[in-house]
């Protein structure tokens, strides 16, 4: 069973998401553990302040070394080891999904988030591991990040869901995005359910999926198609699509 730890100022917060839906639901059937931490308990002072100004001058306040190192050693000591130890920052590496992969892998994750202007940077090198990114832009905290690294990376360990293939033929698990996704009534505001999906062909249904997936990476996210693991029918599909486009065009 993976068990996630969450070192934040807000556990409040991160618990109330991680209890809802299906992470919650996982966790209640002991699949998975998320635990979260107040780093405050760990301030050693009268008032739990964690933060401080920034040495060499400048806005805003940093969280003090101390207090977090405090609080991941006390999870180590709780596991009897140390997990892997990852900070939630703007300047980290940008989340994916084959980093999720590759996290789902772990047995013990810690996942620290910073406030204010940041960590002191002595914490993140005597005690990161690496650190994340949930995309090129600022937050008020680690929290948002943490939260979403914690789901996704939840949600691909087993038992979570119902069926490996829940998650394997979603978006960017296998490098390309999803096909569409249709459901009841079979016809709606004059749009009906493509007739593939309703033959009971399953050999059909598939290639339609996958070639849909091609179209949707295409023309929505063309970057993807240069690292994603594509077959000589895919490159073949793909081609004769750019030709159409060409010929639409009048090139």
């Amino acid at each position: 069973m993976m068990r996630i730890d969450i070192a934040t100022l807000f556990p409040v917060m991160c618990r109330t998401v991680m209890d809802e839906s299906i992470i919650g639901r996982a966790q209640r059937a002991g699949y998975i553990e998320v635990n979260c931490h107040n780093i405050r308990d760990y301030a050693g002072n009268k008032h739990n302040r964690v933060d401080d100004n920034l040495y060499g001058g400048g806005k805003g306040m940093v969280m003090e070394p101390g207090p977090l190192y405090a609080c991941c050693t006390e999870i180590c000591n709780q596991l009897g080891k140390r997990p892997k130890i990852i900070y939630m920052s703007p300047q980290g590496e940008v989340f994916t999904q084959k980093k999720a992969i590759e996290l789902s892998k772990e047995e013990n994750i810690l996942l620290v988030c910073g406030h204010y202007e940041g960590v002191d940077q002595r914490f993140i090198d005597e005690m990161v591991d690496e650190e994340l990114s949930i995309g090129d832009y600022v937050l008020t905290g680690g929290e948002l990040g943490a939260l979403v690294v914690a789901d996704a990376v939840s949600r691909l360990c087993e038992g979570v869901l119902a069926d490996p293939a829940c998650f394997m033929e979603e978006s960017h698990y296998g490098g390309l995005l999803e096909h569409p996704h249709y459901t009841h009534p079979a016809a709606w505001h004059d749009r009906e359910v493509p007739p593939v999906l309703l033959s009971g062909h399953h050999a059909n249904i598939i290639r339609w999926r996958r070639e849909k997936a091609l179209e949707n990476t295409l023309h929505k996210r063309p970057d993807m198609l240069l690292k994603a693991p594509l077959t000589a029918g895919d490159k073949k599909y793909l081609i004769a699509l750019l030709q159409k486009k060409d010929e639409d065009d009048g090139v």
